[in-house]
C-alpha cells in the first residue's frame, strides 16, 4: 500500500497526550496500525504515555530533541531511531530551535 501524505488531512493536536504545544501531524489509522507524518514545533511535547497495547517506533527525519523512555533520556537528532515496546513509557520533547519532524509507527498487538 503506497501512503501519500500530501493527501492526508493535516491535523493539529494541542497538547498531545498531556503534553505542552502542539504537534502537526498527518496520520494513517486502520485497526491493525497508526502511521503518522509529524511536526512537534519548538518548547511543545508529547506528553507521558505508557504503550499498554501497542508499541510504537519513530524516526527523527529533522530537528533536534529528546526523549524520556523509562526514565531515561535520549537524545534525539535526523537520523536517530527510537522503539518504545508494549508495556514501556515515553514521552518526546522538542527542546531545540525548530521543528521535530517524525515519521512514526504504531502497530497495534492482539491480547
Amino acid at each position: 500500500m503506497l501512503l501519500n501524505f500530501e493527501k492526508i488531512e493535516k491535523k493539529v493536536i494541542p497538547k498531545m497526550r498531556g503534553g505542552e504545544g502542539e504537534m502537526i501531524t498527518r496520520m494513517f489509522v486502520n485497526e491493525d496500525t497508526k502511521i503518522m507524518l509529524g511536526c512537534l514545533t519548538p518548547g511543545s511535547t508529547i506528553g507521558l504515555h505508557t504503550h499498554e497495547t501497542d508499541s510504537e517506533m519513530f524516526y527523527i527525519l529533522s530537528g533536534t530533541g529528546k526523549v524520556l523512555c523509562d526514565g531515561t533520556y535520549e537524545p534525539l537528532a535526523p537520523g536517530s531511531c527510537h522503539y518504545c515496546p508494549k508495556g514501556h513509557a515515553h514521552s518526546l520533547i522538542n527542546d531545540g530551535s525548530e521543528n521535530l519532524e517524525i515519521l512514526a509507527m504504531i502497530p497495534t498487538h492482539g491480547a
